[in-house]
């Protein structure tokens, strides 16, 4: 085949380039890998230019990390697996100082955990959440644990000046003046070195398409997957660079829960191409989009309790006199009066009027995390797409697995759901018995629950700051000093939600 290497082109300039830069000091580099074309072509490049090396030569390590969202579409993040797989063969082959890693977010932190655990709305383009738990705090962990080893590493990426004006002037703002390499935004003794800076897209595609992979993959099917998408989705490593970036919904390789993009181009790219077994995923992340949007589904305040009013009344005409209407200063007589909890009432259409300006726009209660009646149904048919997917394609697909399931039993726990019925919700959909952990049970018995509410109804007790503070009082239990109680109480009971 046609080397490329050997025609004097910006290739061979480049791999030189990654030469020069590697034998330059001792700091280790952390190559992000996500899969697409521009990550595949820079590690491409790193394999080419540390194979031309003498082996007395290569004495620092090359880290290859990839980011493993947990909720990748199953195509993209199977070949991912593939191709790290055979890059580490590859690499122990013929003696080079490679080593593979997946990096995932912490089992509190992934998405699932988030949104049923603990009530998350679903990303939006004003509150893209999922990226920095998803993506940046994983990677940047791995770069820090290798900061901690090392002292210094360089990290590289496969950002292009030419994707765009805003990108380039990020990445120009953070190089170091005479150096190959750039500054990181936020992590200490990191930096960053973009061996294809100066690519275009035609180079890229020139590259990967004339020169064969080291590790045996077929760069025509990498093409392939590119026919319906514009770009991937990016390993993240820094914030500035992910303000740049933009979503990356749009593409073929983001995740399959993508609610930041009006439609997943991606999963449905795929399922127009034959791939069937796809669908019950586009059919889910279309559900989770829609959820997001029912203010029955979620609880009338933030996640820290604070209630807040909003101008947006979701539809609601302010001269319709059907719906009730009552003074801000009035607000906390009327939820007691009514019996309302914010936390789990669904319709609350009552317009707030300013006691100082009455004739501005009245306002309505804004909304916060899902209540824990719409979690439930999250999981519920997150369950039972997976079983829909093993009877389709594969039986030991895995959309959420145990650790998460147990993580989101103690959200729930935390968020005085005592009835447990997660274990339920799971036997139920999936006929599967877990073990539960024994520590991990409830506080109460389900009848226990139900003498409690009634006691509290009789006594005029508020049930939720009561079991907020029989939760703060078990987190202390067993602890011979336990500093802090009075104080955790005190933050309990000016919690807005609770006392208005």
């Amino acid at each position: 085949m046609f080397n490329i290497f050997n025609t004097g082109s910006k290739f061979v300039e480049a791999k030189e380039l990654v030469k020069e830069v590697y034998l330059a000091d001792e700091k280790p580099w952390v190559v992000g890998f996500s899969g697409g074309k521009d990550s595949t072509a820079v590690v491409q490049l790193v394999f080419q230019a540390l194979s031309e090396l003498e082996p007395s030569l290569l004495k620092k390590k090359v880290y290859v990390i990839s980011s493993d969202t947990q909720v990748e579409t199953p195509l993209i993040i199977d070949k991912i697996t593939r191709t790290l797989g055979r890059i580490q063969n590859k690499a122990l082959a013929v003696g080079l100082p490679i080593e593979t890693h997946k990096v995932r977010p912490k089992v509190e932190q992934t998405f699932w955990a988030s949104i049923i655990g603990k009530g998350y709305p679903t990303p939006r383009q004003k509150f893209r959440w999922c990226t920095d738990r998803l993506k940046i705090e994983p990677a940047n962990r791995f770069i820090l644990d290798k900061v901690d080893q090392f002292g210094e590493v360089v990290m590289l990426l496969g950002v292009r000046d030419s994707e765009s004006s805003t990108r380039a002037g990020v990445m120009q703002s953070h190089t170091i003046e005479g150096s190959n390499l750039m500054r990181h935004s936020t992590l200490r003794n990191a930096f960053v070195f973009a061996p294809i800076r100066s690519y275009t897209l035609d180079d890229v595609w020139e590259f990967l398409l004339q020169y064969e992979s080291p590790w045996g993959d077929d760069n025509n099917e990498l093409l392939q997957l590119y026919q319906d998408s514009s770009s991937e989705c990016p390993l993240v490593v820094d914030k500035e660079i992910k303000e740049s970036a933009g979503s990356c919904g749009n593409s073929r390789f983001g995740c399959w829960t993508c609610t930041v993009v009006n439609e997943d181009k991606a999963l449905s790219g795929f399922i127009n191409n034959g791939v069937d077994w796809l669908r019950p995923l586009y059919d889910f992340r279309n559900f989770l989009v829609q959820i997001r949007e029912d203010r029955t589904k979620r609880q009338k305040h933030r996640m820290n309790g604070e209630v807040y009013l909003t101008t947006n009344l979701g539809g609601i005409d302010p001269d319709d006199l059907s719906h009730p209407r009552i003074y801000k200063s009035e607000m906390k007589h009327y939820i007691e009066e009514n019996k309302i909890n914010l936390a789990s009432v669904e319709e609350l259409d009552i317009l707030i009027i300013d006691d100082e300006n009455p004739d501005a726009l009245p306002k309505r209660f804004g909304v916060g995390p899902f209540t824990m009646k719409a979690r439930e149904e999250i999981l519920r048919k997150l369950l039972q797409t997976q079983e829909e997917i093993r009877q389709m394609h594969d039986p030991n697909v895995e959309l959420i697995t145990f650790e998460e399931l147990k993580a989101i039993r103690k959200y729930w726990h935390d968020d005085l759901q005592w009835e447990d019925r997660l274990p339920m919700i799971v036997e139920e959909e999936t006929g599967i018995v877990y073990d539960w952990h024994q520590n991990d049970r409830p506080v109460f018995k389900e009848d226990q629950v139900t003498d409690l509410e009634s006691l509290c109804q009789e006594e005029g007790v508020n049930l939720n700051l009561l079991k907020e503070l029989i939760s703060v009082e078990k987190e202390y239990s067993g602890v011979k000093v336990r500093r802090g109680l009075f104080q955790a109480f005190d933050k309990t009971l000016r919690q807005d939600f609770l006392h208005l």
